[in-house]
């Protein structure tokens, strides 16, 4: 089925009805982050950059202490800019999940 399909029966539903869809796309939206991944075993499954050990934690906790892109990228030149835009964004989208990291990390 094709959005231009689906459009009449997305219209009818009601105000309630619309603000779950809206749930369940942005839901599966953020299911997919391209660049980054969790996998079970390494770094105790918290959110990394692609095919490394980088978490996404540690690049916000950088850029919160006041670092640069430049001087993120100098220090990982494994990573791209790239790298750091979808880890910025997954952060962003992320914030409690992130900032609770930060913290334990703080702590350890």
């Amino acid at each position: 089925m094709t959005l231009k399909e689906l459009q009449p029966q997305l219209l009818a539903l009601t105000p309630d009805e619309k603000a779950q869809a809206i749930q369940i796309l942005a839901q599966s939206l953020s299911n997919s982050w391209q660049g980054i991944e969790k996998t079970p075993g390494v770094m105790g499954g918290e959110a990394c950059i692609r095919q490394t050990r980088i978490p996404v934690w540690l690049l916000a906790s950088y850029r919160h202490q006041g670092a640069s892109d430049a001087h993120i990228l100098e220090g990982h030149p494994d990573l791209s800019a790239a790298d750091l835009v979808n880890a910025f964004a997954y952060a962003d989208a992320h914030s409690l999940e992130i900032e609770t990291a930060i913290r334990e990390q703080e702590e350890a």
